[in-house]
């Protein structure tokens, strides 16, 4: 409440009695007044190119329909509003080296995430588009699932890739070397010129030795998997963990940061010891940075392998610190509520800002 610039001892006696009720009406007044809600920014609607398959949605026959053109099949996970749909669409897909790709080796079917289309999957069991989503824990968009011509997944890219790293994701399947190393070995034979220099410090990450099992019981864990000369990286360390929000969230965790190149010793929440390289490649993890979060137990909880700016990355921070992820298995729907909640307090909420 604003402190009131009056001179008390000059007063009448009247006002005196009275000022102490005004007060308390005034101040009552303030403590009702409805917060107007914040803003929703950065959503953004996707227009699909007229080269996507039209698809019946038994994915076992687009399979062979690929083969039989010799493509594969890209299932394609969307929703509305969704920016980082909107940018795949319109870095990716548009840009014509990419496109051309696409075309040329895949079919690709989008699937609403909320859809209500009837589907039948791989394997002959019956799901709606929904249904499907979260059978398939599909908890980010877009969800990138890469069929092979047995109807197995080779590749499942869970958010968006920039171009660069899209680009590795479409040789290595086009290319089919699923069967010849698993896809962060086939990227660490492109980026492995990377493998050494600084990564960003802070005074908030755990020092070595890595011994993750002293963390048991304590706090959850967010292990940051990164590489030096990379702008997402700076991006996440510089924009996101600076970010208002963040300081209190990133309190909350044992953070350990780890070049996924090195061969830095380690020992997980499960006590195996390993190396900071050969633990990225058992994740499988495609993208730097990435981060994997445990709760206190050591089990793991949920991993972020893709590009996400702020409000998304610090919504995974919150639904594991939370434990939200205990009552809503939708990351989605917890990260709905969270703006919705954020927004309640007058704060805009901008989804698409680092």
């Amino acid at each position: 409440m604003k402190k009131l610039n009056i001179s008390i001892p000059f007063l009448p006696s009247l006002l005196l009695s009275v000022l102490p009720v005004l007060l308390i009406g005034s101040t009552f007044a303030q403590e009702t007044q409805p917060v107007a809600m914040g803003k929703f920014l950065g959503a953004k609607e996707t227009i699909h190119p007229d080269w996507f398959k039209e698809s019946f949605l038994d994915f076992e026959e687009d399979v062979a329909e690929a083969e039989q053109q010799g493509k594969r099949l890209i299932l394609y996970f969307h929703q509305a509003g969704c920016p980082y749909c909107n940018k795949l669409v319109q870095d990716n897909f548009a840009d014509p080296e990419i496109g051309q790709k696409v075309q040329s080796l895949f079919d690709l079917v989008a699937i609403n995430m909320w859809g209500d289309r009837e589907v039948v999957q791989v394997g002959g069991r019956e799901f709606t588009e929904k249904t499907l989503a979260a059978a398939l824990n599909v908890n980010f968009t877009p969800t990138l699932l890469f069929f092979a011509e047995n109807k197995e997944v080779v590749l499942r890219l869970d958010g968006y890739y920039p171009p660069a790293e899209f680009t590795h994701a479409l040789d290595y399947v086009s290319g089919k070397l699923e069967d010849q190393q698993a896809f962060p070995e086939y990227l660490a034979s492109i980026k492995m010129e990377n493998s050494s220099g600084p990564l960003n410090g802070a005074e908030w990450l755990a020092s070595e030795p890595y011994d993750l099992t002293v963390f048991n019981d304590t706090k959850p864990i967010a292990v940051l998997f990164e590489e030096p000369n990379c702008e997402t990286c700076d991006l996440l360390h510089q924009k996101t963990f600076r970010d208002p929000a963040a300081a209190t969230l990133l309190e909350q965790f044992n953070v350990i940061q780890l070049n996924r190149w090195a061969d830095t010793e380690i020992v997980k929440p499960d006590g195996v010891r390993t190396s900071a390289a050969q633990w990225a490649m058992d994740l499988g993890l495609g993208f730097s940075p990435s981060i994997v979060f445990f709760d206190p137990n050591g089990q793991h909880v949920i991993t972020i392998d893709a590009m996400f700016k702020t409000f998304h990355t610090l919504g995974v921070f919150d639904y594991v610190a939370s434990s939200a992820y205990l009552e809503e298995p939708s990351f989605q729907r917890f990260l709905t509520e969270r703006a919705e909640h954020i927004r309640s307090t007058g704060v805009d909420v901008d989804i698409w800002k680092y």
